[in-house]
């Protein structure tokens, strides 16, 4: 592609298409795997933004689910026996390492281990 044409495709692309392709770039940079790639039942270090963070209990015992965006799409992270995790926050960039499974047709990691990425990398 001319750098005419890569310009062009970028100023067509919208401001969230420009953001998704940067994210995949950045995990893909690092070695991570694209949430699109997530096999079920396999283990996977992810990168991406959170997009939110809610407090979902599992049956009586507490539960934080975040949603992940890589770019490529969605993963959720569930944190079991916890109602509030420091630094897991919206808009927050971080790298998660775990087994992917499927629920319901949408890849999950219960419990993963995690990195928070700093304010720079974001």
């Amino acid at each position: 592609m001319s750098t005419k044409q890569g310009f062009l495709s970028r100023l067509l692309k919208s401001q969230t298409d420009l953001d998704a392709d940067r994210l995949q770039t950045e995990a893909e940079d690092k070695g991570a795997t694209l949430v699109k790639d997530c096999q079920g039942g396999c283990v996977s270090t992810v990168q991406g933004r959170l997009r939110s963070v809610t407090l979902r209990p599992v049956g009586k015992a507490p539960a934080v689910e975040a949603e992940l965006w890589d770019g490529s799409g969605r993963l959720t992270l569930l944190f079991l026996g916890r109602r509030r995790i420091p630094g897991i926050t919206p808009g927050r960039s971080i790298v998660v390492h775990g087994r992917a499974i499927l629920r319901d047709g949408s890849a999950v990691m219960v419990n993963p281990r995690y990195e928070l990425l700093p304010a720079s990398a974001e």
